[in-house]
């Protein structure tokens, strides 16, 4: 469990602002929303600076984060990318901490992970291709 509580989390837009509290409330994780710190219309490479600032992972609904990581070669922050539609608060919350404890060494190492219905896949960040 120390794992899940030393990670820190930026919950993007679209994702239930809820949830942030859900998850500092009952898996005492260090979460905050964007809508909760004025970042509701930030632009994704404002974000992606807060998480670095703070040292926070951003989770999103968005497809541009892994873009961003890739055309900066960053090696952090760790993103999580959720591809599955209509999570309400509680789904996410639990989503989430079944991702943080398979994925927890690769999100403290760096990495771009998206989840859908039926796998999670990692990838190391910087995110470089073979070409």
């Amino acid at each position: 469990m120390n794992s899940l509580i030393r990670m820190k989390l930026l919950l993007d837009q679209g994702l239930p602002l809820s949830a942030a509290a859900l998850l500092r409330r009952d898996a005492d994780i260090d979460t905050i929303h964007v809508g909760e710190i004025g970042m509701s219309e930030a632009e994704d490479a404002d974000i992606i600076q807060q998480a670095r600032d703070e040292g926070r992972i951003v989770v999103t609904l968005d497809t541009d984060f892994h873009a961003l990581l890739a055309l900066h070669v960053a090696t952090n922050p760790s993103v999580i990318r959720i591809r599955i539609e209509r999570l309400r608060a509680q789904a996410l919350t639990d989503l989430l901490l079944t991702v943080i404890a398979e994925c927890a060494e690769a999100l403290e190492q760096g990495s771009a992970i998206t989840v859908e219905p039926s796998r999670i896949r990692i990838r190391r960040l910087p995110l470089v291709s073979d070409v």
